[in-house]
């Protein structure tokens, strides 16, 4: 059966969606689910690609027990078909990813990550990359709440 896969989408891939994988990953991880789902990011801009995730993301990520790792790269075709859930940090992020896509049909459901958080009543995962230390957190905290709730969607897309 092959896993189901999540790919986290941002600018730039080294800040927000880094993170959600991570976040993700860990919570997929102690469910005992590693077999089933996979994660991984991508950002709409090739700018930091094959840079490793933002210095301070990582470090607050470390803080909360969560590790944060790979090198950032641009979403590309081959995403789109290979991805059953393709999530955006923010709306410029959901309308580039939306106009980015390959002419056709493709399998991915495109959906901004914000649908899962239950907590706030955020509609984007802000960017912290200018801000201080206070953001990474603030992104952190909305990841860790939508991830909750996307790992029971994900539960249902691979029950059975």
């Amino acid at each position: 059966m092959r896993p189901y896969r999540l790919l986290f989408v941002c600018m730039g891939n080294i800040c927000r969606s880094p993170a959600g994988e991570a976040v993700m990953r860990h919570l997929v991880e102690a469910e005992g689910l590693a077999g089933r789902v996979e994660c991984d990011s991508a950002g709409t801009i090739a700018f930091h690609t094959g840079n490793p995730p933002d210095h301070r993301m990582h470090s607050a990520a470390a803080g909360r027990g969560i590790t944060t790792n790979g090198q950032a790269r641009q979403i590309c075709d081959d995403d789109y078909h290979s991805f059953d859930l393709i999530l955006t940090m923010d709306d410029e992020n959901l309308v580039n990813v939306r106009n980015m896509a390959p002419a056709g049909e493709s399998p991915a459901q495109i959906r901004p990550f914000c649908d899962f958080v239950t907590v706030s009543t955020a509609t984007e995962v802000p960017d912290p990359y200018y801000g201080g230390s206070k953001g990474f957190e603030t992104v952190l905290d909305l990841l860790e709440d939508g991830c909750a709730s996307l790992l029971e969607h994900v539960r249902s897309q691979v029950a059975g």
